[in-house]
């Protein structure tokens, strides 16, 4: 059976979290004379652009994070309820901490996102990821990272794992089994090993890690599978001048299952506090599938006067 492993760290989650946010504003469609509607929606657009370059700029690429001693963090709830023509619900709770305490500091985020529409569920997923880091020297560090994603309707068959134009009632009981025995009902990882940053500068940063890790896997209809994987992790950044700079995040897996990569780059320009562009192509390899890459071209562009 094929099977994809994700490697995921604190900005995976963070893409989770900006994708996951509920439509708590009014549609603009659904307007007729408030312009606050479609201004939501520019505002949450700009919001997500701005959520882009925050990740690509990271603290960790640049030494030990400047955290706070301590604990610290943040939680937020969201949710939004419709009733009449559309029967929906849609709840979000996530929670970011951090912990420093001298050389070793921690993340751990955590996410639930559960919808439903007509009265019938159609998202259950719990997230979660923990991300630990003890710098040894400036250079030399030790890292462990964990991460699950546990998808409560991975025991049924849901829209979304149907075709176009197919509808449940149309499949026969060894089709419907097909399904659910393909979807994932847990997907966790967990790895150790050191690291090493080339560079450390404001304007160049190069980190290398490599380590040893478990993955498991659950399947919606019981079977469970465990094997060990190798982890390789690059973060590099290149700031040009203070207007443009590039990073390039590259992660690889390799298991007896398949091996996996995927590798973000991108180059992002910030001319004014007005305007801002970033352009990324993203590479997803994963040889255990019939079309083993995947790419995707993004362009971001955030202008205001």
């Amino acid at each position: 059976m094929s099977k994809t492993y994700k490697i995921a760290g604190v900005s995976a989650l963070a893409l989770m979290l900006g994708a996951a946010a509920p439509a708590l504003a009014q549609s603009a469609q659904d307007s007729i004379v408030n312009p606050n509607a479609i201004d939501d929606q520019i505002d949450q657009q700009r919001f997500n652009v701005e959520q882009q370059f925050d990740r690509a700029n990271d603290s960790y690429r640049f030494g030990s994070p400047n955290y706070r001693e301590g604990l610290s963090g943040s939680a937020s709830l969201g949710y939004a309820g419709a009733t009449g023509n559309d029967e929906s619900q849609n709840l979000n709770i996530g929670a970011r901490l951090t912990h420093k305490a001298g050389p070793f500091s921690q993340n751990l985020s955590f996410l639930m996102r559960f919808e439903e529409d007509d009265n019938e569920s159609t998202v259950k997923k719990v997230y979660g990821v923990y991300d630990g880091l003890y710098d040894f020297t400036p250079r030399f560090y030790g890292f462990v990272m964990g991460r699950v994603i546990t998808d409560g309707l991975a025991d049924e068959v849901t829209d979304e794992d149907l075709p176009r134009g197919v509808l449940e009632s149309d499949l026969t009981q060894g089709e419907r089994d097909a399904i659910i025995a393909r979807k994932i009902e847990q997907d966790a990882f967990i790895g150790i090993g050191p690291g090493y940053r080339i560079f450390d500068q404001p304007d160049l940063a190069w980190r290398l890690q490599a380590g040893v890790g478990q993955s498991y896997l659950k399947f919606g209809d019981g079977r469970s599978e465990s094997e060990v994987g190798y982890v390789l992790s690059s973060r590099f950044y290149w700031g040009i001048n203070e207007n443009v700079f590039v990073t390039m995040d590259t992660d690889a897996l390799n298991s007896d299952e398949a091996l996996r990569v995927n590798n973000d780059l991108g180059v992002n320009f910030r001319i004014t506090d007005a305007f801002s562009t970033r352009v990324s192509y993203l590479s997803d390899y994963n040889e255990s599938r019939a079309i083993r890459t995947d790419n995707t071209l993004g362009v971001s562009l955030v202008y205001g006067f």
